[in-house]
């Protein structure tokens, strides 16, 4: 078995690897699609040059982001992500992402939860999901979650009261996709690990989500 200097390290080479197998998954399934996958890391780290809470950064797309919580830093590159793949004009948009503790706390380490404003994408997730042992567990997403993340100094902010931390990070993620584009988020945070060894993974970094989204493609795009 291969040996990392840090955690850190063994995470970054765990997802190159999911994010590779799923590529060529797709390749191999011949897929009848033009695929992209984009890798987005951030760390948080202490530093002279950190960001604060107050801070106001802007995003690649031009809104205002208030920075409410320094610890919601993952986000802030999500986002732009998001707005990046979406010059492509994808059919549809999906990102998986260690967004919140929250969806841990939600649903416990049995499943990834999803979001999304397109039933139909949502209901097509988790029934790849069941087929894979990936399971996902839809949780909501509406015009409650979007007022959470309202600011008064920008035009959102990257934090929102209230304990449903899933679905504000949702929202936040959210409002930078465009209106009628397909989307769907899926919050891996309380399954990218696992203490003990599963069916489908040896015990540390899962690699989550190159079943669920390779059947997924099965399914719909082969």
């Amino acid at each position: 078995r291969q040996q990392y200097d840090t955690e850190e390290a063994a995470r970054e080479e765990i997802y190159a690897f999911a994010k590779n197998g799923d590529d060529l998954a797709s390749k191999l399934r011949d897929a009848q699609k033009s695929i992209k996958l984009i890798d987005q890391l951030a760390e948080n780290l202490p530093d002279a040059k950190a960001q604060r809470p107050g801070d106001i950064y802007k995003a690649r797309n031009g809104k205002f982001i208030h920075v409410d919580n320094t610890d919601a830093e993952g986000r802030l590159i999500l986002c732009d992500a998001l707005t990046y793949a979406q010059q492509y004009g994808p059919s549809v948009l999906i990102d998986v992402a260690t967004l919140t503790g929250s969806v841990g706390r939600a649903v416990g380490p049995y499943y990834a939860g999803v979001f999304s404003l397109d039933d139909d994408l949502a209901d097509s997730l988790v029934e790849a999901g069941a087929a894979t042992g990936e399971e996902l567990w839809q949780l909501p997403l509406n015009d409650t979650y979007f007022e959470q993340i309202k600011s008064d100094v920008a035009d959102v902010k990257n934090g929102g009261a209230g304990g449903a931390g899933a679905s504000v990070g949702a929202a936040f993620i959210g409002s930078f996709v465009g209106e009628g584009q397909a989307w769907a988020h899926i919050d891996i945070a309380g399954v990218d690990y696992t203490e003990e060894p599963q069916p489908t993974a040896p015990k540390g970094f899962t690699g989550w989500g190159v079943r669920l989204l390779d059947e997924y493609l099965r399914r719909h795009y082969e």
